[in-house]
């Protein structure tokens, strides 16, 4: 019978339509391979003293080879073990600077070796040079940059597992690095004979921990990381001179105090976990002076694997330590009043504490916050803000505080986060002389400057205004007009005359422009080009529409340059969605027309096949609504199959959709949906889905917005899993796997699980591993794997036109 079995399987693994493991790459179409081998357009980083900018070559998608080096994956972080920083996948890489003067527009180009590649450019405190890192073939080193365009590494050896190595000093005369210890010696390496089990047990006690990814899986990895994470911190001159703080350690975060006497760290600590990231293990947040003498240990706390899987969940004890901003040396920190519980039912879920140098008098409590504590905003010692934040229901308070008079909080705003069009902006926030982030005040120091996004309807038009620090209504000072979409990026002078905007629209590409608030011609600063000129003829316009139990939905709708509805009648269409989770139907239905935006895609885009002649419907809204306390997705294949329908009867009401011709993709949580639709709809001819979820009890202690266990919530798992109804999919579906997927739940098994339950019930299924790739694709290589498959996949089951009924 074994062998009977065996040769049936063969034989169907035969006959079934794949492609061959090991097929060459393929090359996108030449007009998305062409638009994909240009260069991007470059970043900008604007000088704390607004004169100067930045101007930042990016690197253009790495090669498969430089993405397929080897890497080490411990403890949820990927690392390069050649030059001891983080991986290729974690890493933006730079390959030219140069300083652009704001008021005259001269430009300097910095001179660096010929391929230098750099990351994480970072302007010192009084904007006279610019501090980055460079990749060696053997290591991380520190460069400063000069604005006369003269450019010298001052440091090598330096180690960024953790992430940016250094930080300015606030005098901008040195910095603090964190380097690998000048004698670690060679790596550990393996026994390949195991000296015993990796055992793991619990005693009964209740340690629920998400589906994380890269963690750590016996006693070599943990030694790989010790040996390669740990560091030593220096200070370093302009000279290079450099001098040690403290003992080695592995220093997770650091921090200099605005006025550069004090260190704040965060050192981890064993025991490690092999279910969770190095986020969570045992901490020491602790102050030293800036020569490493210690002085104040805040916490040392144990390995955090017994929280709630609630998104709100945290730790007991001081958490998120920070200094004051506009203070010497302050040191403020949150803690949970309810345990880290945070569906406890008591007013106030933390405070937040404050500490003055030299911390030997007693913290005082600056503020009670009613949800879980995200963020300060400082000013001075009349006013900061205080921001917290409630999943469950999506509500943010701001408390303004005086932190001269600490527990005196007034809330002076509470909102639905998800609200666009009642977002009254953030504060404008400059760097002050130590380099740290401060609020902006009018010159009668009555008001602060805030920025907004400024969503309505009718488009998104950014904005500047003032809010009174008593209370009480913004003005604004300045918005933006069609057909721009502009953003203001600083102010260039004490009372808000002159500002410098990022202006793009539809037709223009984005660029820096400084501007009079009081009206005016707009003084252009840069000129970055189109990077995509074949999709200047493209049409994008937002269309509303309703779902079946009345809720308004909107989308982006783009057709190909040169298309005429009436002239060339339907075309085949692809929904290209993620579906989000509300708790306010009216929040859901909110439309923004994006007709103001500059659109250029860029690496994987599905709308790279508007050059392909297929209509787009862009991100159509698949709001998930749970009101009134009731769990969203309780209601999840329904409200789907209602936004699905909704959005194919718009685009073929405008009769730019052909209804015969649908077909529908995500990525992600977009795949996941996809595969649903496909199980629970006959709309769609067709289905791509990228990096995906398909099966729900391998996520068993929640995914995305599911705070739920599958012990809670099994018939809720179960029915949002597509997996199960694998059976009811018959239309075409294309997955796509990254096959070193990093992101939490989406382990490539998913897909190749999904792929066999879809074979073994004889769907039309093409199943793309992508050797190592994240879970957003990187290399160039596999970026025209993608868009090629996606491409012949479309052009194979959507675009011919379907028989004509008898």
């Amino acid at each position: 019978m074994r062998a009977g079995a065996c040769l049936i399987a063969l034989l169907l693994a035969t006959t079934a339509t794949a492609q061959t493991p090991g097929t060459a790459y393929h090359r996108a179409p030449d007009a998305i391979a062409k638009a994909l081998e240009t260069p991007p357009t470059p970043g900008v980083a604007v000088s704390p003293d607004h004169r100067t900018l930045a101007i930042l070559g990016r690197e253009n998608l790495p090669s498969i080879a430089n993405l397929s080096k080897p890497i080490l994956r411990l403890a949820g972080y990927r690392i390069d073990p050649a030059t001891n920083g983080q991986a290729e996948v974690r890493v933006q890489w730079l390959n030219a600077l140069s300083f652009k003067d704001v008021a005259t527009g001269k430009t300097v180009a910095v001179q660096l070796p010929a391929g230098l590649r750099f990351a994480a450019p970072d302007w010192a405190p009084d904007g006279s040079r610019l501090a980055f890192y460079a990749q060696e073939p053997t290591g991380l080193s520190l460069w400063v940059a000069e604005r006369d365009g003269s450019a010298r590494k001052i440091a090598g050896g330096l180690n960024g597992t953790f992430g940016t190595p250094f930080e300015w000093m606030p005098d901008s005369k040195g910095l603090i690095v964190y380097t690998v210890p000048a004698n670690r010696g060679t790596a550990p390496t393996a026994d390949i004979t195991p000296t015993g089990p990796v055992v793991q047990e619990s005693a009964g006690r209740t340690s629920a921990a998400r589906t994380y990814e890269d963690l750590l899986g016996d006693t070599h990895d943990e030694a790989l990381f010790d040996h390669y994470f740990t560091g030593q911190l220096m200070r370093i001159d302009l000279a290079g001179t450099a001098r040690a703080i403290g003992a080695p350690g592995l220093i997770a975060g650091f921090s200099v105090s605005p006025d550069g006497r004090y260190l704040l760290t965060e050192r981890l600590k064993r025991p490690y976990s092999y279910l969770l990231p190095a986020s969570y293990f045992p901490t020491e947040i602790a102050v030293a002076t800036i020569d490493g003498q210690p002085v104040k240990t805040l916490v040392d706390r144990p390995l955090a694997d017994d929280l709630p899987v609630d998104f709100d969940a945290t730790v007991k004890g001081p958490r998120e330590a920070q200094w004051r901003s506009d203070a010497p040396a302050t040191l403020v920190w949150a803690e949970a009043l309810d345990g880290g519980n945070p569906r406890a039912k008591i007013a106030f879920h933390d405070k937040v504490m404050m500490q003055a140098a030299p911390f030997d008098a007693a913290p005082v409590e600056l503020a009670m916050t009613p949800a879980r504590y995200a963020t300060t905003m400082w000013g001075d010692d009349g006013f900061a803000l205080v921001v917290d934040r409630e999943w469950r229901s999506r509500t943010e308070h701001r408390l303004a505080v005086a932190p001269s008079r600490p527990g005196q909080a007034r809330t002076v705003l509470t909102r639905n986060y998800q609200d666009q069009y009642g977002d009254p902006g953030r504060p404008m926030l400059d760097g002050n002389a130590a380099g740290k982030p401060v609020m902006r005040f009018t010159p009668a120091h009555d008001a602060v400057y805030v920025a907004g996004e400024g969503a309505t309807k009718a488009g998104a038009f950014p904005f500047l205004a003032t809010m009174p620090l008593a209370g009480g209504e913004q003005t604004r000072l300045w918005t933006a007009k069609a057909p721009y979409y502009e953003t203001v990026v600083a102010m260039l002078d004490d009372k808000a005359q002159r500002i410098l905007t990022r202006r793009e629209s539809a037709k223009l590409a984005p660029n820096y422009v400084i501007r009079s608030v009081k009206g005016g011609s707009a003084k252009p600063v840069t000129a970055f080009a189109d990077p995509a000129p074949v999709f200047a003829g493209v049409t994008q316009r937002t269309i509303t529409y309703t779902r079946a139990d009345g809720v308004p939905l909107s989308a982006s709708l783009y057709t190909p340059a040169g298309y005429d509805a009436k002239r060339d009648g339907p075309l085949p269409t692809l929904l290209w969605a993620y579906p989000a989770e509300f708790t306010d139907a009216k929040v859901a239905g909110q439309t923004v027309d994006q007709g103001n935006r500059f659109v250029r895609p860029r690496g994987i885009s599905h709308l790279f096949l508007l050059t392909q002649g297929y209509a787009i419907l862009d991100n159509p809204a698949m709001p998930i609504i749970g009101e009134g306390g009731a769990e969203a997705n309780d209601n999840y294949i329904k409200q789907l199959q209602q936004d699905a329908h909704a959005a194919v009867d718009a685009v073929v009401k405008l009769g730019v959709g052909d209804r015969t011709r649908m077909a529908v993709g995500g990525h992600s949580y977009g795949a996941f949906m996809t595969a649903n639709l496909l199980a629970h709809t006959d709309l769609f001819r067709a289905g791509i889905a990228r990096s995906g979820a398909y099966n729900r009890t391998l996520t068993p202690f929640g995914f995305q917005a599911e705070q739920r266990t599958y012990w809670q919530a099994t018939p809720t798992y179960t029915e949002m899993s597509p997996f199960t109804y694998a059976d009811r999919i018959k239309a075409p579906i294309l997955l796509i796997h990254g096959g070193a997927d990093d992101n939490s739940g989406t382990f490539p098994i998913q897909s190749e699980r999904m792929y066999a339950a879809l074979k073994g019930n004889g769907a039309t299924v093409r199943y793309v591993v992508l050797p190592n790739e994240p879970h957003g694709y990187r290399a160039l290589e596999s970026t025209e794997e993608t868009l090629w498959q996606m491409t012949d996949w479309l052009d194979r089951y959507v675009k011919p036109k379907a028989p004509a009924a008898k």
